[in-house]
């Protein structure tokens, strides 16, 4: 239960954090945005990516095999870097029209998931 507990976190934490660094370029042409100055900018997307704390800090403590978590810091760290890549390449795909998923992303994923397998390989 605690590691889907930590997955669902992770998921959660990835999509603020993806919003906080990749969001404000799909802002660009709105009025109110670009009168922001780049300080105003860095500071709305450093408050999306607070809220990306609050989900990730429980994440790691719930899940990490010290606090009696199911996953070690390795693991946690693999876990957390497919599913940040899987949120941004929806994220992209669904936000960005003008992106597309060609085959050396693909292989990119497949790599990825090796990556996780071997992570848990004992």
């Amino acid at each position: 239960m605690k590691g889907l507990w930590t997955i669902g976190l992770l998921i959660v934490s990835n999509v603020f954090m993806t919003f906080a660094w990749y969001g404000q370029l799909r802002l660009k042409g709105q009025k109110w945005f670009d009168e922001l100055p780049l300080a105003g900018i860095v500071i709305m997307c450093w408050s999306i990516a607070l809220l990306e704390y609050f989900f990730l800090v429980p994440a790691n403590r719930i899940g990490f095999h010290g606090n009696d978590g199911p996953f070690s810091l390795m693991q946690l760290k693999v876990i957390q870097e497919v599913i940040s890549l899987l949120v941004f390449t929806v994220f992209t795909l669904v936000f960005f029209k003008t992106e597309a998923l060609r085959w050396n992303h693909a292989v990119a994923f497949i790599l990825l998931v090796l990556a996780v397998y071997f992570i848990f390989k004992k």
